[in-house]
């Protein structure tokens, strides 16, 4: 099958073939003896241009069958052609990259099938002449493809030696060589191409660049072509390059260094760092089961995450993590009251918050449905524990939080629905599809999805009226509800137990706050949204055009 045959049965099966344009030169890619690289490259763009499917699908189906058609005899030779090529294609102006790499890739997988040595020496003398011309400027191609040229054709700077002084091979003439080379990178590096102007002095074996070099690239941020450079300059360089990270606090660059290079032995300290930094930050996001696991169960990493359990005031944690690994040398240590912790956080007693009642049978659950529907606002919010295992379902929603302003009742899910499915039913029903109840959540639409994925027999979680979602509210909602809380009342929330055991009961009395304060909070949110709404200054939060309701189609969540 010819190349423009096999691209337009590639477009027919997607039922976008031009009919008009198959019949181009239907013989004409399957005999390149007399077919001349001009011509071949039009007739490339032509079985580019058939169909009207994608340009990165077409693009990959020639990109498949080329290399297949440099079997069919191109003159002087496959590789040889290919270089002929690349001097025309400027001429294609915005083609002239893409069928670049296309063809210089194909014949990159045709030379491990196929070699003549013949055709690779006149095309290695050839592509040294047109890197001459490229760097001359008298043919127009990016560092990019020059990068693929002196590659696959192993141009060296014998090849450039002889390309540029055909008739005097001799040391001068090899300088002559190198310094041309040599101008053409610094010239790279001047205008901070640091990727292509560190693989040619990697393929020319240029070691002349050292320490500063190096730092020019971490300053301008390529730090891939930092850790290629030191890479091919060896250990020393590395050892550097692993200092310099550490020293600008950039530990995991650092660390991927040391572990690709097998430098732990050089570097312990900023091993541990980087370990200590990793878990600091799981912490930060509430992944406490995730930053156990990290630790592998070495000690010291250990009692680092109960030193930032106890920071965060993490009670239960701290007595977990000493109960299962031992750790005696931390029963005595204090941990930091709730009075020091009040200061950083805010605290269900701030909200004027009544009580908190757990809902797990059914009269609580009846006392629960006839508290709200007495109320015209309630804050939403939903928990459950996290499952981090990739490619998984999402374990099913635990609790519900259902506050007003003076109550939160917190009602397990689970319980509730194995015990009386129709009034959990009814009674959620009556609030999320009450158009007399404004309802306020914090991007509670992914919780409603997820909350319908759990419990599909409930028909209570497939509609709801009155949603208003208070991050939409907001222009600029940074750090989630903390971050809001934060602008809004002037202290965030503690997220520390976000990512807990929420299928646990009894629920610590720690969950129970934080499950309270995340459905509380809107509450008070939404207080400051309508009062400055209600100023008539015209620049307060407009939330009346937030709200929404009914969701009819309830996609797939993904957490």
């Amino acid at each position: 099958m010819g190349l423009e045959e096999k691209v337009a049965t590639y477009d027919s099966q997607n039922g976008k073939g031009d009919q008009s344009h198959q019949t181009i030169c239907k013989h004409g890619f399957s005999n390149l003896s007399h077919i001349s690289p001009l011509v071949f490259l039009y007739l490339l763009k032509e079985c580019y241009f058939i169909g009207t499917c994608k340009a990165t699908k077409k693009f990959r189906a020639l990109q498949e069958q080329v290399h297949l058609v440099l079997r069919n005899d191109p003159q002087p030779g496959p590789a040889t052609f290919v270089v002929q090529c690349l001097y025309v294609l400027p001429i294609f102006d915005l083609y002239c990259e893409g069928f670049s790499h296309l063809i210089i890739s194909a014949l990159r997988r045709f030379l491990k099938e196929e070699t003549s040595v013949g055709d690779n020496l006149e095309a290695k003398h050839l592509a040294a002449k047109l890197f001459l011309d490229i760097v001359a400027g008298s043919v127009n191609h990016d560092e990019r493809i020059v990068e693929k040229i002196l590659e696959v054709f192993d141009v060296q700077l014998e090849n450039i030696q002889k390309a540029l002084c055909p008739n005097a091979m001799n040391n001068d003439s090899f300088s002559m060589a190198t310094k041309f080379v040599e101008d053409y990178i610094y010239h790279l590096i001047e205008c901070q191409t640091y990727m292509t102007a560190v693989t040619l002095l990697a393929h020319f074996s240029i070691r002349q660049s050292g320490q500063s070099f190096l730092l020019s690239m971490i300053e301008s941020k390529q730090l891939k072509a930092a850790e290629k450079w030191a890479t091919f300059i060896g250990t020393p360089m590395l050892c550097v390059l692993v200092q310099e990270y550490s020293d600008r606090n950039m530990l995991k660059d650092a660390y991927e260094i040391i572990h690709k290079n097998n430098l732990r032995q050089e570097f312990p300290n900023v091993c541990h760092k980087y370990k200590e930094s990793s878990l600091k930050t799981l912490a930060e996001k509430g992944c406490w089961d995730v930053a156990e696991a990290k630790t592998k169960s070495d000690r010291q990493l250990l009692e680092y995450l109960v030193y930032l359990a106890m920071e965060a005031g993490y009670t239960e944690k701290v007595d977990e993590l000493c109960d299962r690994y031992s750790l005696k040398g931390f029963l005595n240590v204090k941990v930091p009251e709730p009075s020091l912790l009040h200061n950083r956080y805010l605290h269900l007693d701030e909200l004027a918050v009544e009580g908190v009642i757990w809902v797990d049978e059914v009269d609580a659950l009846r006392k629960a449905t006839c508290h709200f529907e007495e109320c015209k606002v309630v804050g939403l919010d939903c928990e459950w524990k996290p499952n981090y295992v990739k490619g998984s379902r999402p374990n099913k929603v635990s609790i519900m939080q259902i506050a007003s302003d003076k109550m939160v009742f917190i009602l397990d899910l689970i319980k509730l629905y194995q015990d009386v499915p129709d009034v959990l039913d009814d009674s959620l029903t009556s609030i999320l599809q009450s158009p007399g109840i404004l309802k306020l959540g914090y991007n509670f639409q992914c919780d409603m999805r997820q909350l319908a994925q759990s419990y599909e027999e409930l028909g209570c979680f497939k509609h709801y009226q009155m949603l208003l979602d208070i991050q939409n509210v907001f222009k600029e909602p940074r750090g989630g509800l903390s971050g809001l809380a934060k602008k809004i009342l002037g202290v965030g929330l503690n997220k520390t137990r976000r990512n807990s055991n929420w299928e646990q009961r009894p629920l610590t009395p720690n969950q129970l706050e934080y499950a309270a304060l995340d459905a509380a909070v809107l509450v008070h949110i939404f207080g400051h949204v309508r009062t400055h709404s209600q100023s008539g200054d015209g620049e307060g939060p407009q939330w009346k055009s937030c709200i929404v309701s009914n969701m009819t189609n309830m996609k797939k969540f993904k957490k």
